[in-house]
């Protein structure tokens, strides 16, 4: 293995509390030396000049779709879209299908993964088996075979008994519980945030009390229980608030944004087009304004996508019929970059790296020698997003035609080159 010189960028990593001009040497496969200057005449020389050179990047909720519905997306496909976007890992939720809730599938994503070559993959198993919100799945089979967290993402474990009872029994796993807060009977049909827009398109709406009853019933099973919980994809400013208050009690809680709840509204919809239709439904200012607030103030602990790719035809539908989700790997480091654009680069790439990687346990998140050579390099530039030319399966995003102040260089994988100027590796087997 070729070793790597990346020279002249500004590294930001906050395990360190660095944040300098420096050169960063990488040497089988792992960071051998951080200083002002480095000489290695041996190695492969990156510019990175004028760019920002971070602990990889870990999207800790994406969708890849496999096994079961490699249409919308494979491993393959889902890691070179990660690499793309400058994430050197992502984990997977388990809403395949089937769901990921045996030993025996777990093994068969990191198999996959493995092949592909690109990202690493951490999937991520289910709470109850077949995501059925009944029986519990085997959390320690399915950790020892390599699960990180557990979830029935997609869907909320609705019986709050069973909820209880599954964080209990598995209080002693590692693994967070990551938890979809989103009540079925008050969401209804909803189609999107219920409000002014609603009632102006004449559309179904989900209350935002959908998510916020959800979120404190969550936030108290795990006071009750000592399970840590980490919330995903919080789009109501009630919701932050209920984080407040569970933390000021003590309670074990992270949780994350996305960049669409960040900065889109449900006023996407007055076209009647599918592309911004997701769980939970984009909100309003208020909402919006909140989640950006507690990204600064540090209640939010991490960015993550939620990629959740369709086909064409998926999106191609009334948007009472219509799939629910979008791309996202590819435009997120630009759209979090436009949504918050005063937010400090140590505290961008905690979010992206450090956090990430504590949460969900898994190495990765520091740039000190000896570390795996998992490293993003990214600058402030500007570009136009075209979801044609995805390397996700899934070419529908709200972000598509969107300029964007922020985009990856150069993704670093184990010491290896998976990415350079938006081309993924040749190595990607993206059958």
């Amino acid at each position: 293995m070729r070793s790597l010189l990346i020279r002249g960028g500004r590294v930001v990593d906050p395990s360190q509390g660095l944040d300098a001009v420096r050169d960063v040497l990488v040497r089988d496969g792992r960071l051998a030396q951080i200083a002002e200057h480095i000489e290695a005449g041996d190695a492969i020389t990156i510019d990175a000049s004028n760019a920002f050179v971070a602990p990889g990047f870990i999207d800790m909720h994406v969708h890849l779709r496999e096994p079961g519905q490699t249409q919308k997306e494979s491993i393959a496909s889902g890691s070179a879209a990660a690499v793309a976007g400058g994430f050197t890992a992502v984990a997977c939720m388990p809403n395949t299908e089937p769901a990921l809730d045996s030993p025996a599938l777990i093994a068969e994503v990191l198999r996959l993964a493995n092949v592909a070559h690109l990202a690493r993959v951490y999937p991520i198993g289910a709470i109850t088996r077949g995501r059925n919100g009944q029986e519990l799945a085997p959390y320690w089979r399915l950790r020892d075979a390599g699960a990180v967290a557990f979830s029935d993402d997609g869907s909320p474990v609705a019986n709050p008994r069973v909820l209880r009872q599954a964080a209990l029994y598995a209080r002693d796993v590692p693994g967070a519980f990551i938890s979809h807060c989103e009540d079925a009977q008050l969401k209804g049909e909803g189609v999107m945030n219920e409000g002014a827009q609603s009632m102006h398109l004449g559309l179904a709406g989900s209350p935002g009390l959908a998510e916020d009853v959800q979120v404190a019933r969550d936030v108290l099973i795990a006071g009750d229980t000592g399970k840590l919980f980490h919330i995903a994809h919080l789009s109501t400013a009630m919701s932050v608030e209920l984080i407040k208050f569970g933390r000021a009690r003590g309670i074990a809680l992270s949780c994350e944004v996305t960049p669409h709840h960040l900065q889109l509204h449900d006023d996407c919809f007055a076209s009647f087009r599918a592309d911004g239709k997701v769980n939970p439904p984009l909100r309003v200012e208020q909402d919006a304004a909140a989640l950006r607030e507690a990204v600064r103030d540090g209640t939010i602990d991490a960015f993550a996508s939620d990629h959740a790719p369709h086909t064409l035809e998926d999106k191609a539908q009334l948007l009472s019929e219509a799939a629910v989700g979008f791309s996202g790997l590819e435009i997120a480091i630009g759209a979090y970059a436009k949504a918050i654009p005063d937010l400090p680069a140590a505290r961008f790439v905690e979010l992206l790296s450090c956090n990430p990687a504590r949460i969900l346990g898994v190495g990765g998140g520091s740039l000190r020698p000896g570390s795996p050579a998992d490293i993003t390099i990214f600058a402030d530039r500007e570009w136009r997003v075209s979801a044609a030319s995805f390397y996700s399966r899934g070419r529908n995003t709200p972000f598509d035609g969107a300029v964007l102040p922020r985009r990856a260089l150069v993704t670093v994988v184990a010491g290896e080159i998976a990415m350079s100027d938006g081309r993924v590796s040749p190595r990607a087997m993206l059958g």
